[in-house]
């Protein structure tokens, strides 16, 4: 294979986890909307929702997890720290985004995730004394202005500001979760290698997702959902996490992590779009603004 048809490949690649990720919140906002199986039954739930995509999701990462049995053995401070990373990014940030998601648009929830790059910086700053440069403070201006444009734009259209301002929080608190998932995943990533790091903090999150399933909804509850929702939750696993997960992992590997990521920059966009053909959500010149802003400043923050 030459190095040409490689790096297009890689360029594909990316592309493609790029569009896989951004469909999550298409999925999502298709279950929602789908009817109660029954009397006495209520539409899906953020909880439920989540607990079928990790369902149908961990056979995968489990397979991932067994390959890495011959590796070392983790000691018990590693274990905390997986722990804790693996529930601020895998478990915190996916049940704060699919309850912000009950309350604002796709397009929407997009642009404030992609926050996550500036939070990290942020943290870093707050946590690890480490000094902001002049472009990530135009990085941080412009990724906060496209996010306010969008914004504005959902608070115009919404006939309850509330719920709007609700969903904003929620997903900008997922973001910071993501964004603590990160900033502390670093040192084991590099310990324990990105696939076993994913697989194994993905196990700690099944855990604690079907922990909170069966403290908060009828443990059969999951088994009488509307065949829709069985379809939705198994496309979001296979086709937002499962696949993009390992098509970005080979798109790192043909084109560089660099490149890979700025490939995944034009995740808001699809999004938006996405969001205008399937879910009839409106388009505006605002958002449009507003994405270019947020892809802008997470640029200007990932380049060297």
């Amino acid at each position: 294979m030459t190095e040409k048809h490689n790096y297009r490949l890689g360029f594909w690649l990316a592309i493609g986890a790029a569009f896989g990720f951004s469909a999550k919140a298409i999925f999502v906002k298709l279950a929602y909307l789908v009817p109660a199986a029954g009397a006495g039954l209520s539409p899906v739930d953020a909880v439920t929702l989540l607990a079928l995509r990790m369902a149908f999701a961990a056979p995968a990462f489990g397979i991932a997890a067994l390959r890495t049995r011959s590796a070392a053995s983790l000691s018990g401070r590693q274990w905390a720290a997986l722990v804790v990373v693996g529930l601020a990014g895998y478990y915190g940030a996916s049940i704060l985004d699919f309850w912000g998601l009950m309350f604002i648009s796709a397009g929407l929830e997009r642009l404030i995730l992609y926050t996550y790059p500036t939070l990290t910086v942020l943290l870093g700053v707050v946590f690890f004394a480490k000094q902001l440069t002049s472009r990530e403070i135009l990085a941080l201006v412009l990724t906060y202005a496209g996010i306010a444009a969008a914004f504005a734009h959902d608070l115009n259209l919404a006939s309850d500001t509330s719920a709007v301002w609700t969903g904003a929080a929620l997903v900008f608190a997922s973001s910071l979760s993501y964004a603590v998932y990160l900033a502390g995943g670093g040192q084991l990533i590099a310990r324990l290698g990105s696939g076993r790091f994913t697989a194994l903090a993905m196990a700690v999150a099944t855990g604690a997702t079907f922990l909170h399933y069966l403290v908060a909804r009828p443990w059969d509850e999951v088994l009488r959902q509307p065949w829709p929702i069985y379809a939705l939750a198994a496309g979001m696993a296979l086709v937002s996490t499962v696949i993009p997960v390992f098509m970005q992992s080979a798109a790192i590997k043909a084109i560089g992590a660099g490149r890979a990521s700025m490939v995944g920059m034009i995740g808001p966009l699809l999004t938006i779009l996405l969001g205008w053909l399937v879910l009839d959500e409106s388009l505006s010149l605002w958002q449009l603004v507003g994405s270019g802003f947020v892809v802008l400043g997470v640029i200007l923050i990932g380049r060297r």
